[in-house]
């Protein structure tokens, strides 16, 4: 049995897990990343929009925590959001240090947009492809310290030890699949495990995210009992292109870019859904008004909206949006200099995620999240453009300095079932979790010998045990899939679960459309039970790999699904036909699940809005 061993093991190696292994090494430990993906194709390389920093005279940390706080539409806690906001200056600046290039005004300043639901244009850039920049940057770090990566493998569980309370638990590493050569491997981390899997994006079928971007490390944790938090609230991009969910980005409204109907009208304005902020309202609010416009009749070809930039002019739109003309002309066959561009929501960005206090730890020791994956919680029920890129860099550093034995402070914000916290409840038309013994495996939790029979867990409990057995589990169920030579394929029914989650978990949420998805993802589960991989091969098989994530895209449906449906208020991205309301003396808390033995049980967490020197007043939220 191989077994690699370093004090840090960072899995995923986007922008979080570049900047956790950076910092982990600048604190003296032995880092490694394992990431199913090499680090520069990473999904973070697609953000285009912008890095959110107070760098300029008459902008000031306060007024960027306050937008934050108002954009969450009061859901995100207080200490979370003002440690983005304090250190986010110092990190952007970091990133000009490591040679980023940002877009400079004439006088070489870094150049700084106005976005969404921000007092002052504070989103700093590199053209529209940010992400990109910023992943290559600190890619070329990782490069010049010499951290090892083990690229092409797919991490598919978390190593941790099986007290009843998680509270109680420790993680000492994770089990990788190697793509490339078929082997299953343990991954020992001494000190920590830093989750930075990013997003989920997969539970949908239109969405910007990548093929690869299925909440593997949400799921691995919620299934170790870490609770997971706030999964309902689901950010849909307001431009994305119709046929392919590519984002157009946010930098096309904020250097002015104006949204048509069918009828030409600014819609924005002329119907009042923002009627100050128009197209750079909050995210949520653009994207319930575009639906809006297609449900009353007033879309194009009754799909979606147009989005024109042609009055910006050919030499400003070169210069800070050059590869939006070439998305819209690769994906539509449009010439944006010369005709609007046609969008339309799309699933963009999950809020809720993998619970963790301010310094990345979650409620297993050992065990780190950052990142999209992860929920401190900043963004609250909507995100603002610009704050998930500055989400990754300073949520990581301080994930990857904590788990290495750096100085942190201490965190406010409490994990696991510690503090104030009260049981909740959802009524349910199917039993939701797991399905019976037979799921043990097909998805691997549970032991099985090769005559079907359950295998007694035995061992001495030392990290060594706890990671060796981890390790039989999975290989256990690679050869389990592998063997099986007839059954269900998981492409079919992970369509079947994307399609009912666009139908009804979508912008707009009715309660017998959720139990409807409800019902949907338990007839997936039981159709997994059956799944095989038709491809038998031991080298570059995707049909396996993609088997492996489809399990973690349906216990994310679900988890959604079950947050949106116990959620009774119209809260930032979580609209709900039958509560039209933002209802603060219920639900100013965290919808939080954990998984107890294949059960999701569902409790609240009050939210934080007491911060350094100021409560933050849930208010009415209008741009």
């Amino acid at each position: 049995m191989s077994i690699y061993e370093h004090d840090v093991i960072v899995v995923g190696a986007g922008g979080a897990g570049l900047r956790a292994a950076i910092a982990a090494q600048e604190e003296g430990a032995d880092v490694a990343i394992v990431s199913k993906l090499h680090p520069v194709r990473s999904h973070t390389g697609a953000a285009e929009g912008g890095i959110n920093a107070a760098l300029r005279d008459g902008d000031s940390w306060q007024d960027h925590a306050y937008d934050t706080m108002k954009g969450s539409d009061y859901l995100a806690d207080a200490p979370a959001v003002e440690t983005l906001c304090t250190e986010s200056p110092k990190e952007t600046i970091q990133l000009e240090h490591w040679g980023m290039a940002f877009s400079r005004d004439d006088d070489g300043r870094v150049s700084q947009r106005p976005f969404g639901g921000l007092s002052f244009p504070r989103t700093t850039y590199a053209g529209a492809e940010t992400g990109h920049q910023l992943l290559h940057t600190m890619y070329q770090q990782l490069v010049k310290r010499g951290i090892k990566v083990y690229d092409e493998w797919h991490v598919m569980d978390l190593a941790v030890t099986d007290e009843e309370h998680p509270e109680e638990r420790t993680c000492h590493g994770v089990v990788g699949y190697d793509i490339q050569q078929g082997e299953v491997a343990g991954f020992r981390a001494r000190d920590g495990v830093i989750v930075a899997t990013g997003g989920l994006g997969q539970v949908f079928d239109h969405t910007t995210n990548a093929v690869a971007n299925t909440g593997d490390g949400v799921a691995m944790a919620y299934r170790a009992g870490v609770p997971i938090e706030d999964m309902e609230f689901v950010q849909f991009h307001p431009t994305t292109l119709p046929s392919t969910g590519v984002l157009i980005t946010e930098g096309v409204r904020g250097e002015g870019g104006i949204l048509y109907n069918e009828e030409s009208e600014r819609f924005m304005f002329e119907y009042g859904y923002a009627s100050n902020d128009g197209e750079l309202a909050s995210r949520d609010v653009v994207a319930r008004a575009e639906l809006t416009e297609v449900n009353e009749g007033r879309g194009v070809d009754d799909e979606y909206v147009h989005l024109d930039m042609r009055h910006l002019g050919e030499e400003r739109i070169i210069d800070r949006l050059e590869n939006i003309v070439h998305l819209s002309e690769d994906f539509e066959g449009v010439d944006p200099l010369e005709e609007p561009m046609p969008v339309k929501p799309g699933q963009h960005y999950a809020m809720g995620g993998i619970e963790t206090d301010e310094n990345g730890e979650t409620c297993i020791a050992g065990l780190y999240a950052a990142g999209e994956c992860a929920c401190a919680s900043v963004h609250g029920s909507n995100r603002l453009g610009g704050n998930a890129l500055p989400e990754l860099i300073i949520f990581g550093a301080r994930a990857g300095r904590h788990a290495a034995g750096g100085d942190v402070d201490e965190a406010e914000i409490p994990t696991g079932k510690r503090g104030e916290y009260e049981p909740g409840e959802v009524d349910t038309p199917v039993e939701p979790g797991a399905v019976a013994s037979t799921d043990a495996v097909a998805d691997g939790s549970g032991e099985r010998a090769a005559d079907g029979g359950v295998t007694a867990e035995t061992g001495d409990g030392s990290p060594s045990d706890v990671l060796e057995r981890a390790v039989e589990r999975q290989r256990t169920r690679i050869e389990w899939l592998l063997n099986k030579d007839d059954g269900i394929q998981h492409a079919e029914i992970r369509s079947d679960v994307q399609q009912s989650m666009t139908a009804n978990v979508n912008v707009f949420r009715e309660e017998e459309g959720l139990k409807q998805s409800l019902r949907d993802i338990r007839e997936a589960r039981e159709a997994y039970r059956d799944v095989f991989v038709k491809d038998p091969s031991r080298t570059f098989n995707t049909d396996l790999v993609q088997t492996l994530e489809t399990r973690n895209v349906l216990d994310l449906a679900e988890a959604i699904t079950l947050g949106a449906l116990a959620r009774e208020e119209f809260r930032g991205a979580h609209w709900r036909a039958e509560f039209q309301e933002r209802r603060d003396e219920d639900w100013l808390k965290h919808t939080m699940l954990s998984w107890n033995d294949g059960t999701p049980e569902l409790w609240y967490r009050p939210v934080l809005l007491e911060g350094e020197s100021k409560e933050y007043e849930p208010k009415v939220r209008s741009y």
